[in-house]
């Protein structure tokens, strides 16, 4: 099922979107570096099943408009929560992977009536987290991405720095250039590297207080088994942050493990979307 192409204008970004279905409103959000792509494969089966599928290009990835400033997490929160509003009628189902389950998490922290329930992919709860050293060098890009000259080195050998970070993170990725074209596609618009990265420079290692509060709709987390940074019993002790049903699931792959596993992703998220 290929998608339909649409932009929406929602906390002052003009959002594209590729977009999948009829039926209740799913929003998807991508992470770094990555984009509304990441869904390709997802996307559709989840409108299979009845639904609207919508994913947007997060602010700064193009086709989606540049900010002027960098972008923290609170307002990637409220972009969720505008896109809710634009496109759906009342509490929405979302899921987001890597910097767009920040965007979820943010969100449901900040208005939880507005989110039905949310699927997270490759990233627990910053505030349920402990931090350990082999953990500060797991997200050391955190620090070297914020760094002058990160951008000219993300952007150097034709984008080099995309594929260094999936290797990085799914080592047992075996992605091909289909996959990595309509990413570096979009990273080579004029203002994205600088937008994509200014996540980075915005990010704080102070938890605010709305990514604190409990998360008390239902939540799904897939965490890849093969992730060399965040094992899956790390979304397990997750657990005292959430005071809704609360489900963990373990899926071949690494941090992409939605790109790597699609079919295991699609079992697990379907049937806790219908509730």
């Amino acid at each position: 099922m290929h998608p339909s192409r649409g932009s929406v204008l929602a906390n002052g970004i003009q959002f594209a979107t590729l977009e999948w279905g009829s039926g209740p409103l799913v929003l998807c959000f991508h992470g770094f570096p990555d984009t509304a792509h990441t869904w390709d494969v997802v996307g559709p089966a989840v409108a299979a099943a009845g639904y609207r599928v919508v994913a947007p290009f997060l602010r700064g990835y193009a086709p989606s408009s540049r900010p002027s400033t960098d972008t923290d997490s609170r307002t990637l929160g409220e972009d969720v929560l505008a896109l809710i509003d634009a496109l759906g009628d009342g509490p929405t189902r979302v899921i987001g992977h890597d910097w767009g389950a920040e965007a979820v998490y943010a969100a449901v922290g900040l208005d939880p009536a507005r989110v039905d329930r949310l699927v997270t992919i490759g990233i627990p709860p910053r505030a349920a987290v402990s931090f350990t050293p082999a953990l500060a060098w797991a997200i050391r890009h955190f620090a070297t991405l914020r760094l002058p000259g990160a951008e000219r080195r993300f952007a150097a050998n034709d984008l080099a720095g995309i594929a260094a970070l999936w290797e990085r993170w799914s080592p047992t990725w075996k992605y091909g250039d289909a996959d990595l074209a309509p990413v570096k596609a979009a990273f080579s618009e004029p203002g994205v590297v600088h937008a994509a990265l200014g996540y980075y420079r915005a990010a704080t290692p102070v938890v605010q207080d709305f990514l604190r509060a409990k998360i008390t709709r239902p939540a799904l987390l897939i965490a890849g088994a093969d992730d060399p940074n965040i094992t899956p019993a790390a979304f397990e002790r997750c657990r005292p942050h959430f005071t809704g049903a609360f489900h963990v699931v373990s899926v071949p792959g690494g941090h992409f493990c939605h790109r790597e596993s699609p079919s295991a992703v699609i079992d697990a998220i379907v049937p806790f979307l219908a509730g």
